[in-house]
This record gives C-alpha cells, sequence and structure tokens, in this order.
C-alpha cells in the first residue's frame, strides 16, 4: 500500500481504473487510435519501446549538455519564472547548486555521494531550444501537449521519487533518453484490495505514459549509467 498520500483530501478514485489491470504493456508501433482506445480511456500505464528512439536528445542531453545551458550567457539574461525543483534526498537547494557540484560526484564515480534530483523547466526560451531535439511522442497524435513546460529527472542507481501522488492537470509521458528505471505503481489506497501493484522496466528509448494524478508511483534508477529522463503533459 503507498506509504505516503501526497493527495490527502483527494477525491476517491473508482477502482475501475485499476481492476483485472496485472501488467504494464509494451508496445511498439502504437497508432494513436489503440493508444486512446486502449490505453488513455481506460487510464491504463503503458510504455511504448519506440517512443523516443530517434530523438536526438538520446545522445544530447547529458549532465554536462544541461549544465552549459542552464549556465548560459543568454539563459542568465532571459526572464526567469520560478520553476519547481525537487531535491529528493539530497542537499541541493537549487539547480545552481547541483550543478556546481564536483565533476567526479556528477559522473557518479564510486566514493562520491549518490544524488537524484529533478526540475520543472517553466522558462519559454529554454523549452523551445530543447524542443529541437524531442517532439511531441507520436502516439499522442493530435492530443495536446505544453511545449514549453516539461520535468527533467537526472540521477544515479539506487535512487530515484518516493512513492506518490502527482497534482498536475493532465496525463504525463516520460520519456527515458539514458540509464535505465524502474516505476512501480500502486493504485490509490481505497482500491487497495481490488487491485494490484505493478512493475516495469523503462529502457532507453522508451516512453511511459499514464495519469500521475491517479496512479501513486515510485521509481529507481537501476544499475549502470546516469538516468536522464524527460517528460510532460497532454490530453
Amino acid at each position: 500500500m503507498p506509504h505516503e498520500t501526497s493527495k490527502l483530501f483527494r477525491a476517491p478514485e473508482y477502482c475501475e481504473i485499476c481492476q483485472d489491470f496485472s501488467k504494464v504493456d509494451k508496445v511498439a508501433n502504437v497508432s494513436p487510435a489503440l493508444f486512446l482506445q486502449k490505453y488513455f480511456k481506460q487510464t491504463h500505464p503503458v510504455v511504448v519501446t519506440d517512443g523516443a528512439a530517434n530523438w536526438p536528445a538520446k545522445k544530447l542531453f547529458t549532465f554536462d549538455f544541461f549544465k552549459a545551458l542552464f549556465n548560459s550567457t543568454e539563459v542568465n539574461r532571459s526572464k526567469h519564472k520560478t520553476c519547481q525543483f525537487f531535491p529528493y534526498k539530497t542537499e541541493f537547494a537549487s539547480l545552481q547548486e547541483v550543478f556546481n557540484m564536483n565533476a567526479d560526484r556528477a559522473m557518479l564515480k564510486p566514493g562520491e555521494m549518490p544524488w537524484y534530483i529533478g526540475w520543472n523547466n517553466c522558462n519559454d526560451e529554454i523549452g523551445k531550444y530543447l524542443k529541437q531535439f524531442y517532439s511531441k511522442p507520436y502516439f499522442l497524435s493530435n492530443m495536446t501537449e505544453n511545449i514549453d513546460l516539461s520535468w527533467i529527472f537526472m540521477g544515479g542507481p539506487g535512487h530515484g521519487a518516493h512513492m506518490h501522488v502527482d497534482d498536475v492537470h493532465y496525463p504525463s509521458w516520460q520519456a527515458q533518453l539514458s540509464g535505465r528505471k524502474l516505476w512501480k505503481l500502486a493504485p490509490p489506497p481505497e482500491c487497495y484490495y481490488e487491485c494490484k501493484e505493478v512493475e516495469v522496466v523503462v529502457e532507453p528509448g522508451e516512453i511511459i505514459a499514464l495519469d500521475t494524478n491517479r496512479w501513486f508511483h515510485q521509481t529507481v534508477v537501476l544499475p549502470g549509467e546516469i538516468s536522464i529522463t524527460i517528460g510532460s503533459e497532454f490530453d
């Protein structure tokens, strides 16, 4: 059962979203119509294995890439909004502190303190620049997407986000650009005796799509290289 409820006063869920759901499908070449009918409308999480396979972001988005971008003169001159930053279990108070860590720690060298962080990019200029290297997932078709608002998560093995449920406007997709991440999905507490917890591993080039407002979720970065993901909301 989820050990933390981010929405303490949320409305109870109808358990149809998770009844008879025991496995996250992994699909490829899925049509927008099939995605809409079988997964989106049923509120069933799914992993699209070819979702980000050909994105330039897979090779370009690294720790050093984001460090250079966020320290650039152009970005520092632009007008910043207050964006959300998730330090998780690190001591970092801001994204600037993350990009000021020493190189050995940034590269997850043995003996260095592990880290995992996330942030919400709400800078229009940065959002448009990043969008050159990835696109709206093909299976979303005519669904709308917030182009400039994206979520980026980055860090090393053994770490990730605790079990929680989001408080955002719409369902989300998250593309695994590097590293491997285990997703643990749990039903709402009121559906605990009717539904099962499920797990799925998302590999590089794959995209997971789910309603994080309704499914409780926890992530764990698996052994290997640094995990870098980017995602957004859609409806």
